[in-house]
């Protein structure tokens, strides 16, 4: 009965160590930048590494009050080239948290990753 207890604690613990290092690629993901851009850089939007939109700038040439159609068309398109930055920041940080291991379907997973909204910024 005894006998996996040993390899029990040590998952554990390496669990542990994980979530800790988990904590710290979060903080680091959160202080790096990423941005995204349409229209020949008539909208640029940043974005930290946790998907977390911080900045939209926009050309005023595209404030035009009647047509509105090209700022609707550039700024979604700038915000998800903008998160898929920051999603691929995100897998390059889980990677080097597994020493370069491959993790069959990590990436995968990674795509769909939405990490939690962090409201204490605000």
């Amino acid at each position: 009965m005894f006998k996996g207890m040993g390899q029990f604690f040590s998952l554990l613990k390496n669990a542990q160590n994980l979530g800790g290092k988990m904590s710290e690629i979060s903080e680091t993901l959160k202080s790096r930048r990423v941005y995204g851009q349409a229209g020949a850089k008539m909208i640029v939007v940043e974005a930290n590494g946790l998907s977390q939109i911080l900045k939209v700038t926009v050309d005023p040439i595209l404030m035009q009050p009647d047509d509105p159609t090209m700022l609707q068309d550039l700024l979604p398109a700038a915000i998800n080239d903008a998160l898929t930055k920051a999603k691929q920041l995100h897998v390059e940080a889980v990677q080097s948290l597994t020493g370069g291991m491959e993790i069959p379907g990590l990436g995968d997973m990674m795509k769909h990753f939405d990490p939690p909204l962090d409201d204490s910024s605000n």
